[in-house]
């Protein structure tokens, strides 16, 4: 008899699996900030991405260097979990383009991904991906660098839907604090914080539309940064809440401390995980046909969704019964 199909063959045959990536995204400005962040990897673990930023992070006329100096840090071996992107300037800054031609020419193999803020229609979406594409042509990069987009203007929210079908696109980004900003004082500075931020009526929307595109869409939703720093339990409940009550997968830190109350409340409750390896060895034994377990039937639909289970615990950290750990990632 043959050995069973791996559950990608098995249950998204012709399909592009819906990206497995950390649940936590960690900004950094400064050369400082994104060595200690490479440091936090090393003593949690690579449960975290990090964005080494060239928008807010660039001092003002300095923009190559501080360009040349992300891409240096993306290149060294402090990177090395090869788990840091970066977010250029917006469409509408005259460093953008040339943000493009540095990180990605100098080190477009190893970026995880590249962050366009500010758009404000789809139209400026494709441009700045056009370049990166041509940039990564014109350097022998052949890989596919997953592009994030920030939704935080009234343009790019009506134009989700067709920014989250763009080619390369892997996360939509909802970015909070630009997004009140654009509204003219009709939402509130309290909105910006919880609980406004979960309950206005304008931004329960926003963030319901942004979710919704991203998954019809096959990307990941993330959420927007909880602006107190000092406190990890209302970074947790932000999280918890993003997670359970608006389906967004994936969450900004800005600060230490964020990381890990970020991952604790995004990640697969650890009975799930279990139950997902049960369900998924008993399927691969039946070659992914249906199976009962626990007096409850199961099929490949149900499958399909324990098996991202089982991946977004491995990289969020959660344990994983030895023997599935052994069918499915050995």
């Amino acid at each position: 008899m043959s050995e069973p199909l791996h559950p990608d063959q098995a249950l998204f045959p012709g399909e592009r699996p819906f990206p497995v990536i950390p649940v936590c995204e960690h900004f950094a400005g400064s050369e400082k900030l994104i060595r200690k962040a490479f440091a936090l990897q090393e003593e949690i673990g690579p449960v975290f991405d990090v964005t080494c930023d060239c928008e807010d992070g660039a001092p003002a006329g300095r923009e190559r260097e501080h360009a040349e100096m992300v891409a240096e840090l993306v290149r060294s071996a402090e990177n090395r979990h090869r788990m840091a992107g970066v977010r250029i300037h917006d469409a509408t800054h005259p460093a953008w383009r040339q943000d493009v031609e540095i990180v990605v020419g100098a080190a477009g193999s190893e970026l995880a991904y590249i962050t366009l803020p500010k758009a404000t229609r789809v139209e400026q979406v494709r441009e700045q991906i056009g370049h990166i594409r041509e940039v990564a042509r014109r350097a022998g990069i052949e890989r596919e660098i997953p592009i994030h987009v920030l939704v935080e203007t009234h343009g790019a929210l009506r134009d989700v839907s067709a920014i989250a079908a763009e080619a390369w696109v892997q996360v939509i980004d909802f970015g909070l604090m630009d997004f009140v900003s654009g509204h003219h004082g009709a939402i509130p500075a309290a909105a910006m914080r919880s609980p406004g931020q979960f309950e206005h009526r304008l931004l329960v929307r926003a963030k319901a539309e942004v979710v919704a595109a991203a998954l019809a869409h096959g990307r990941v939703p993330a959420h927007n940064v909880t602006l107190d720093l000092r406190n990890p339990y209302q970074t947790y409940q932000d999280a918890w809440r993003a997670r359970h009550e608006f389906g967004f997968l994936r969450m900004w830190s800005i600060y230490p401390a964020q990381i890990r109350p970020i991952v604790d409340a995004m990640k697969p409750d650890h009975a799930e995980v279990q139950e997902a390896a049960a369900i998924l060895l008993a399927a691969r034994e039946a070659h992914w046909g249906p199976i009962q377990h626990a007096g409850e039937l199961h099929d490949r639909a149900t499958y399909r969704y324990y098996w991202e289970v089982l991946k977004k615990a491995r990289v969020t950290g959660v344990p994983i019964p030895a023997e599935a750990e052994a069918a499915f990632f050995a």
